[in-house]
Order: structure tokens, then sequence, then C-alpha cells
């Protein structure tokens, strides 16, 4: 093996040791019941927010490109910022998104730092939800899909109504929990891989999502996101 090699495996046997140590931490304390994501970009960096995956016009007309320049050029932007600033000159600089999320979930006292790096986490997951394309659920996603709701439509009626559902500012999820695919609710930053759940999508339903181009009409931005603009791609390698 050669000089760079084995610095790359010294490199990526750390990288692992410090995710494990995270998530049994979290174990102990009873707050994490399933390992982190590792998916692209979504847990990596606390300090540098990753570009969108489309174009910021790409999800007209259910999404401007005028609601994107807040939604993800100010709110997004400003959880990265905020968390920056209480990871700065500490450990946590240097962890994933993960790592602070299980580090600091179900603490008051870091309840700051959990909200910013959940919301920095929730929304990478949310942008990587979406795309411009029309895709449909295939091979092993599409049969759990079939076994656990009967048919795609019955899965998105049943996404688009909890996720509407959802009091106050949240997110709509399908997940995946024991193998078997559920849709849920979660409130503000709530993340589900805290509570065992493993997510394969998302739906954001607070307002600064949608105000702008559906005003009080939530119910319609949520269907016209799950019809038109949901990666089932992405979904499938979740799944995986």
């Amino acid at each position: 093996m050669t000089d760079r090699s084995m610095d790359a495996a010294d490199e990526q046997r750390r990288n692992f040791l410090k995710v494990g140590a995270a998530v049994g931490a979290a174990a102990v304390s009873g707050v994490a019941k399933a390992a982190p994501l590792q998916t692209s970009d979504i847990g990596k960096s606390p300090l540098k927010q990753p570009p969108l995956p489309w174009a910021e016009n790409a999800l007209e007309p259910v999404i401007s490109a005028r609601t994107l320049e807040f939604h993800y050029g100010k709110h997004h932007a400003g959880y990265f910022n905020t968390l920056a600033g209480l990871v700065k000159d500490t450990p946590m600089a240097d962890q994933t998104l993960e790592e602070i999320i299980l580090a600091s979930a179900g603490d008051p006292a870091k309840k700051a730092l959990f909200n910013n790096a959940a919301q920095a986490w929730n929304h990478n997951f949310y942008w990587t939800s979406l795309t411009p394309d029309k895709t449909a659920p295939e091979g092993p996603l599409l049969n759990a899909i079939q076994r656990d709701f009967g048919s795609v439509d019955a899965l998105k009626a049943e996404l688009a109504k909890v996720t509407t559902a959802q009091f106050g500012s949240g997110w709509g999820w399908l997940v995946s929990e024991g193998g078997t695919l559920k849709v849920v609710s979660t409130s503000n930053a709530e993340v589900p891989f805290t509570n065992g759940q493993k997510p394969l999508l998302t739906v954001d339903v607070w307002e600064h999502a949608y105000y702008l181009d559906w005003q009080n009409r939530r119910p319609d931005h949520v269907k016209a996101v799950v019809n038109d603009h949901l990666d089932w791609r992405f979904a499938a390698k979740n799944f995986a």
C-alpha cells in the first residue's frame, strides 16, 4: 500500500470513528435510535451551505425564484450563518450536521445549536427531495409503496394530507421505520432520524416556503409539490 493510500485509509477510519462515537453517545442518552443518513452533501459541514441542485426558477410556477431568493438565500443561509457562529472554535466545527443534531437533540441547554443544525439539515434534505423533472417510484421502493399504502396515488394523498395538517411550522415526511414506509410530520426543526425513522423525502410547510406564491392556500401548494416535484430517485437511494 502506498503512503497516499495509507493516509486515505487512515482518514476514512477516523471519520468512521467520529460518526460512531457521536451516534453511540446520543443513543446512550436515549435520544437517537438510528444512525444518521450519509447522503451526498446533506449532512456535511455546519459551516458551508450547499448550492441548490437546480436553478432558482426550475420549479416555477409551484415554487418561484422569488420564494427561493428568500427561502434559500435568507432563511436557509441564516441557519448556516448562526450555526457557524455557535460552533466557531469548538470541536463541533469539524463535525457533520448529523453529529451535531444527535449530540444536541433533547438537551435544553443546546436548543439553539439543535435548532440551527437541524434546520440547516432539513433544508439540505428538502432541496434534494425536489426536482424539476418528472419522476416516479420504481423497483424496491415501488414495491414497498404498494405493500404499505396500496398504490402510489394513495401514498401521495396520505403525504399531502398529513403534511397539510401539520399545525404551525413544520415538515411532512415519507420515512422508513423497521423496513415499513410511513408518513409522518414534525414540528419546527425536529428531524425523524432522532426517533429511529429514516427520511426518504420531505415537504416544507413553514410559511416562508410557500406564502409568497400561494398565500394561505397551503393545501394547494402541498398538493402541487407532491404531485409534480418530488424526486423519487432520491427517495429510492435513501430507501436502498
